[in-house]
């Protein structure tokens, strides 16, 4: 390349950068996942979400409770419309939102609230993600609320397996976590009693009623370090926050 442009007048050299330049700027390193928080599925069916962001299918068939993948894909920065879609197929949206998409950012792009006619209730929770690993033999985790029928907030815990405790006077690892909120990533030592991972408590806010427990188990090692995602969400077609938690594969989790 370096040959063709000396061999070029100045101006069509310029020309050639420029193009050459705009041609590696369109590569701009902008990745996401979707997980879809939506729980009266009725309105979408088992086939999950279809999502187009800029009118360009990206994830395909996600269903409730579910991630894309934990891998991320390449999609478009800057101010962007997100649309998802009854799979497979249905061309009437269940649900469409815009966000701002900074170049060379992961995001985790969340859709909760509730689908139906225009989608209008739906809320798209559009979150930057830190997948740095932490120091060998530590975890971050992070926590999403995205149960519209939570509590106002909850208090969460994530403690070695099996937490052989009472958790009175211990404080909370994530405090008053509301819906539509996400927690900051909080650093847990690796669990080295044979490799059993993790028990998540899930409080209300204030020390206040178990609402349930949830085993998460992770891979890791004294060695090495990972990064974990858990999103809250509710019952499917229900009104009551999910005992389930859907974990995501930040890095190496």
């Amino acid at each position: 390349m370096l040959r063709l442009l000396k061999a070029l007048p100045l101006t069509l050299a310029i020309a050639a950068v420029s193009i050459v330049a705009t041609g590696c700027s369109s590569n701009n390193g902008t990745k996401a996942r979707f997980v879809n928080a939506i729980q009266n599925t009725e309105e979408y069916g088992v086939g999950g979400l279809d999502v187009e962001v800029n009118g360009t299918q990206q994830f395909t068939g996600v269903q409730f409770q579910t991630a894309s993948a934990n891998t991320y894909i390449p999609i478009p920065s800057g101010n962007v419309t997100i649309e998802g879609f009854e799979s497979p197929g249905v061309t009437t949206p269940v649900f469409t939102d815009s966000t701002t998409l900074s170049s060379g950012t992961e995001y985790t792009e969340v859709a909760t609230g509730l689908a139906g006619g225009t989608g209008t209730n739906v809320v798209l929770l559009s979150l930057s993600d830190d997948n740095t690993l932490p120091e060998d033999g530590t975890l971050n985790f992070r926590v999403i609320n995205a149960s519209p029928n939570s509590p106002s907030g909850v208090d969460i815990w994530i403690e070695p397996t099996p937490y052989p405790f009472s958790l009175q006077g211990v404080k909370p690892t994530i405090s008053a976590l509301a819906y539509q909120s996400v927690s900051g990533y909080v650093n847990v030592s690796y669990n080295s009693n044979n490799n059993e991972g993790f028990t998540v408590f899930v409080y209300t806010a204030g020390g206040g009623t178990e609402l349930f427990t949830f085993p998460v188990n992770v891979s890791g090692s004294v060695s090495s370090a990972s990064v974990c995602t858990l999103v809250l969400t509710d019952n499917p077609n229900g009104s009551t926050m999910s005992s389930f938690l859907t974990v995501l594969n930040d890095n190496n989790c």
